[in-house]
């Protein structure tokens, strides 16, 4: 059988809410074949000559017992996993979900919580990693590791290095925009994407939009919080407060780069507030700007948004997968600066939206290097 030249070959590290998204997102709109047809959820049907239908999952690690050992079309279902179901009866993959090293991916607190809420760790031997990567013919991973897994990050970007395959982080610990992690991948000539994924239509995406527009009409923004809650297992995870630097850092950051100076501390919150098991994967924000407009007169705004956490995420990583496949078609190395700077909460630098949005597409032109 002639091999398919425009497959995308992805691993996955991690199979929580997220994945199950990304997974079901693969079945949901593999029919769809045109760029012109307007596409609920979609903010490309295609990007440069691939079509979603063009990815395939070929690898998969996890560290959970109801997961490790199952065709990966079945383990996205299994607890603690709790995400909305809109694409059934999956096919089988053909994938066997893999037991990866467990590292720092389990907050000790974890334990205290019943079964169907938290991760079981199985007790099966990781496999070599690095093995099974180079065995599946993966040409990039996509990281779901746990807020605050600092190691277990750092663990499979190194495997990626070493099966000289490309990185997506989507997860907020800094490797695409920490110059040591960039300068590895760039001298072994491969392309990486991240920190830290945006949602479609997120809070922190949200927020940036309202900074964005207190700033370029003339507001100052004197002080800002956002609040959110939720009952999946990133929010129970993050409980555990240790765990939650990286994530402050770079939810900040996103936002306080939109504004016209910085606010500080004191008047900036940004941070998960709480676990709320009923909620499930739905996340609700609360968010509040107070700012001076025309002679000095106060103006505030306040605002709530629910959402489903996980395919909020998943829409931008299938565009980021194909992104990534170009840049390896190109033979890109080191961090993608204008997909970084759109898709990802933490890049290595940070543009507004509409100028990250303009490079992405001069970069799918070959009009712009990364």
């Amino acid at each position: 059988m002639e091999e398919n030249n425009k497959e995308i070959k992805i691993a996955i590290a991690g199979i929580g809410n997220c994945c199950s998204s990304l997974v079901q997102g693969f079945h949901f709109y593999k029919d769809v074949q045109n760029d012109d047809e307007l596409v609920p959820g979609l903010m490309h049907n295609i990007i440069g000559d691939y079509k979603i239908s063009d990815i395939k999952v070929v690898a998969a690690f996890d560290i959970d017992k109801r997961k490790v050992g199952k065709d990966l079309s079945e383990a996205i279902l299994e607890k603690p996993n709790n995400t909305i179901i809109f694409a059934r009866n999956l096919p089988k993959s053909g994938v066997t979900v893999k037991m990866g090293p467990v590292l720092d991916g389990v907050a000790d607190h974890m334990a205290d919580y019943p079964e169907e809420e938290r991760f079981v760790i199985s007790d099966k031997e990781p496999v070599d990693v690095v093995e099974e990567l180079k065995k599946s013919g993966a040409q990039m991973l996509v990281n779901y590791m746990p807020v605050g897994s600092q190691k277990a990050t750092e663990f499979y970007a190194q495997a990626c290095l070493k099966a000289g395959i490309g990185f997506i982080n989507a997860m907020p610990v800094f490797i695409c925009s920490d110059e040591t992690w960039a300068k590895k991948f760039e001298d072994a000539g491969i392309p990486c994407l991240g920190d830290d994924i945006k949602a479609q239509v997120g809070a922190t995406i949200t927020h940036r939009t309202l900074a964005h527009l207190f700033s370029q009409r003339g507001v100052i923004v004197d002080r800002s919080y956002q609040l959110n809650f939720g009952g999946n297992t990133d929010f129970l995870n993050m409980l555990e407060r240790k765990r939650l630097k990286s994530k402050k850092l770079s939810k900040t950051e996103a936002v306080e780069s939109e504004l016209s100076q910085r606010l500080g501390y004191n008047n900036l919150h940004i941070g998960p507030s709480d676990y709320v098991p009923f909620l499930k994967d739905n996340k609700i924000c609360f968010l509040r700007m107070e700012g001076r407009k025309f002679g000095n007169v106060p103006i505030s705004i306040e605002l709530k948004l629910s959402v489903e956490d996980s395919p909020n995420s998943a829409g931008c990583i299938i565009d980021a997968i194909r992104l990534l496949r170009i840049a390896l078609d190109r033979k890109v190395a080191g961090p993608l600066l204008s997909s970084s700077a759109y898709f990802m909460k933490h890049p290595m630098q940070q543009f507004t939206d509409d100028k990250a949005r303009e490079m992405i597409e001069e970069f799918i032109l070959g009009k712009r290097e990364r």
